[in-house]
C-alpha cells in the first residue's frame, strides 16, 4: 500500500483534507510535548556513564554540562539543590556516573538528562580529578617551597583540626603528653562526607582569626589530622576549599592525613607533612628530657667558659704584673725631686726672711725723731703756702674791695652779661655782707621788657 504522505504527485498549493486521511496536521509544540511524555515515560530513571564536557555553573546556581563517550554526546542539567550536594568539584575531562531522568527541552527540540546525583566513575576518575586539581593549584604557586615556613621550636599553644571522637586526637594528646606537655586547642570537624572540607577550612580560618591577646590564646602551630582510609574517605582533604585554607594560613600547619602511603593535597599545601598523626605530634614539639639535657649541657659549658675566661684573665694579669716596673722604681725619681724641692724651699725662705729683716732695719732707721721733725716742718710749710694761695683765689676776695656778683633771682644762675640781665629782669646782687634783690629797668625808671633798644641800668 502506498504511503499517502510520500505521494508528491498530489501536492497542492493549499493544504486540504484528503479522503481517507485520519492524521490531521500537528503543531510543533504538540509534537514536542508528545515526544517529551514518551521519553520521560520510557526513561523515567536512568544511569549514564560518560566524560564531563563544557561544565558551567550559572549565576542561579544551576549547572549545565554534556556527557560524552567515543560515539555520542548528551546534554545535562543539574538544578541548584542537586548541584550543591555533589561531593566533589566537577571538571571537564572527568569520567562520572550520573543518575537522573531523560526529558526534552521543547525550546530547542533537544533531549537531555536532568541529573539528580553525580559520582566519580571509580578510583581512576577520582585520581584524574586529583591530578587535575593538583596541577591547577601548583600552577598558582600554592605548593612552592618558598611558601613553607619553619615550625616554632617550642609552641606554647597547639591547635588541632580533627574529629573529636576518633583515635587520632587521643594519639596526638598522648604523644604530646609524653614528649612535651603543651596547651592544646581542638577544633572539632567532620573528616569525611558531605561538608567535611568546608568544616576543615572554617576551622583553619577560625584559628587564624583568634586575636593574639584574646581570652583564647591564638595557636603557634596547627595540626590538620585524620586517620587512614581510601582515597574516597580522604577526599575532604583534597577539595579546593580546604587546600586553599591550609595554604593561606598565617599559622604554620602540619598536615597529618591518613597513613604514610596516603597523600592528600593538604599535604602539599601545608608547611610540613607528617606520615601519621602521631608523627605530627612528634614533629610539633621537642622531647622535654632532651631539652632539659640540652639546657644542663649548655649551663655546664657556660660555667666552664666563664671559669676558663677568669683563669685566662688571671694569667694575663700575672704576666702584666711581671713586666710592670716596681713601685719604688716608678716613684723613686718623684720622691727624690720632692726632697730636693723641699730643701730648696727651706733655703729660699731663709734668704727671703734675711732680706726682709734688712729692709726693715733700713726703714726703721728712716723713722728717727729728727727725721720725723724735718718732714713735719716741710709739710707745714707746704700747707701754709697752699692756704695763702687759697685765700687769694677765693671768690669772695673781690667782694671785700666793693665788687658784687649777680645771679638771676631764684635760679642760682650767675648773670655775667647785660643781655643775660635783660632776659632775667629780676636779679639778686651778692655783696660781701649779704644779697640784695633788684629789678632791671629802662632809663627813666621804666621796667625793661626786652623790646626796645635802650640799655638797662642796674639801680
Amino acid at each position: 500500500m502506498a504511503d499517502p504522505f510520500s505521494d508528491t504527485s498530489s501536492a497542492r498549493l493549499v493544504a486540504e483534507q484528503v479522503p481517507g486521511d485520519n492524521a490531521p496536521a500537528m503543531s510543533v509544540s504538540e509534537l514536542s510535548q508528545s515526544l517529551k511524555r514518551m521519553v520521560e515515560g520510557e526513561f523515567g530513571h536512568v544511569r549514564l556513564r560518560g566524560e564531563i564536557s563544557g561544565w558551567k555553573r550559572a549565576a542561579s546556581g544551576h549547572a549545565y554540562l554534556a556527557l560524552k563517550d567515543a560515539d555520542a554526546v548528551i546534554d545535562g542539567v543539574i538544578w541548584r539543590g542537586a548541584a550543591s550536594a555533589i561531593p566533589f568539584q566537577p571538571q571537564d575531562g572527568i569520567e562520572v556516573v550520573v543518575t537522573g531522568k531523560l526529558t526534552i527541552y521543547p525550546g530547542r527540540s533537544k533531549y537531555q538528562i536532568v541529573i539528580d546525583r553525580m559520582e566519580l566513575a571509580g578510583e581512576g576518575a577520582l585520581m584524574a580529578l586529583f591530578e587535575k586539581l593538583k596541577a591547577k593549584l601548583a600552577g598558582e604557586g600554592l605548593f612552592d617551597r618558598e611558601r613553607k615556613r619553619p615550625l616554632p621550636y617550642m609552641p606554647r599553644t597547639i591547635g588541632v583540626v580533627t574529629s573529636p571522637t576518633g583515635a587520632v586526637i587521643r594519639d596526638i594528646l598522648h604523644r604530646l603528653a609524653d614528649r612535651f606537655p603543651s596547651h592544646v586547642l581542638v577544633w572539632p570537624v567532620k573528616v569525611q562526607g558531605e561538608g567535611a572540607a568546608a568544616e576543615v577550612a572554617a576551622a583553619v580560618q577560625g584559628f587564624n582569626a583568634l586575636p593574639q591577646d584574646g581570652p583564647i590564646r591564638r595557636p603557634d602551630l596547627l595540626i590538620v589530622a585524620r586517620g587512614g582510609g581510601s582515597i574516597e574517605d580522604l577526599w575532604a582533604f583534597n577539595e579546593e576549599v580546604a587546600v586553599r585554607a591550609v595554604a593561606n594560613s598565617a599559622i604554620p600547619v602540619i598536615s597529618a592525613v591518613g597513613h604514610e602511603t596516603d597523600t592528600s593535597l593538604c599535604d602539599f599545601a601545608a608547611d610540613l607533612r607528617a606520615p601519621t598523626p602521631t608523627a605530627a605530634a612528634e614533629m610539633a614539639v621537642p622531647v622535654l628530657a632532651d631539652v632539659r639535657h640540652t639546657v644542663a649541657t649548655l649551663a655546664h659549658r657556660t660555667e666552664r667558659c666563664v671559669r676558663r675566661y677568669h683563669e685566662r684573665a688571671g694569667e694575663r694579669l700575672q704576666a702584666l704584673v711581671r713586666i710592670l716596673p716596681r713601685r719604688d722604681a716608678l716613684l723613686g725619681p718623684q720622691r727624690q725631686k720632692m726632697d730636693d724641692m723641699a730643701g730648696r724651699l727651706d733655703r729660699a725662705l731663709e734668704r727671703r726672711v734675711t732680706l726682709a729683716r734688712a729692709q726693715l732695719d733700713r726703714d726703721a732707721g728712716a723713722l728717727r725723731p729728727a727725721m720725723l721733725d724735718q718732714k713735719l716742718r716741710a709739710a707745714s710749710e707746704r700747707l701754709a703756702a697752699l692756704s695763702s694761695h687759697l685765700k687769694l683765689v677765693h671768690p669772695n676776695r673781690p667782694l671785700e674791695k666793693g665788687y658784687a656778683w649777680v645771679e638771676a633771682r631764684g635760679t642760682r644762675k650767675v648773670v655775667g652779661t647785660a643781655a643775660d640781665a635783660r632776659s632775667a629782669q629780676a636779679v639778686t646782687l651778692h655783696f660781701i655782707d649779704g644779697p640784695v634783690d633788684a629789678r632791671v629797668e629802662r632809663p627813666g625808671g621804666k621796667t625793661y621788657t626786652g623790646s626796645g633798644p635802650e640799655q638797662p641800668s642796674l639801680l
